[in-house]
């Protein structure tokens, strides 16, 4: 009497599938990381976009109107505010700091950017920090020409 061997039955066993699980569960806590990043960096991004544009377009109104114009920014607030407009506040989790000439500044915390008719500013920089997303924006004394980079931290 020969006995027939038992075909090994298909299918994983429980070890097989927690690994497998384990797996997925570690390369989606990458994933989220890494995109928390690139998100966080992002956000910055924008919000210095956001900033560079509010310069650019209080410089063409001081060059249209022929009058100087101020960018007001206030640290505290992490806030900015155009001529004749709201104030525009920063998102949570941003810090916001500035350098500019000692007479456009209204106290430790609050200052401004003053451009005049000819297109020229008082200059300074200004630099928006998000986590390790840093962006520095530079406007240019003479030429009032408002540029933006990012940053490496100090």
């Amino acid at each position: 009497m020969r006995r027939r061997a038992r075909a090994p039955e298909a299918g994983f066993t429980l070890i097989e599938i927690l690994v497998v699980v384990a797996l997925i569960g570690a390369l989606g806590a990458i994933v989220l990381s890494v995109t928390q990043g690139g998100l966080e960096a992002a956000r910055a991004r924008s919000a210095a976009k956001d900033l560079v544009a509010a310069l650019r377009a209080t410089r063409a109104q001081a060059v249209v109107e022929r009058e100087a114009k101020v960018l007001v920014l206030d640290l505290e607030r992490r806030a900015w505010q155009m001529p004749g407009r709201d104030w525009v506040e920063l998102p949570g989790g941003f810090e916001l700091s500035m350098l500019t000439a000692a007479e456009e500044q209204v106290g430790e915390q609050q200052g401004g950017i003053r451009f005049f008719p000819d297109g020229a500013s008082t200059g300074g920089s200004i630099e928006l920090r998000r986590g390790k997303a840093l962006w520095r924006i530079e406007i240019a004394w003479l030429t009032g020409e408002v540029r933006m980079a990012p940053g490496s931290p100090r």
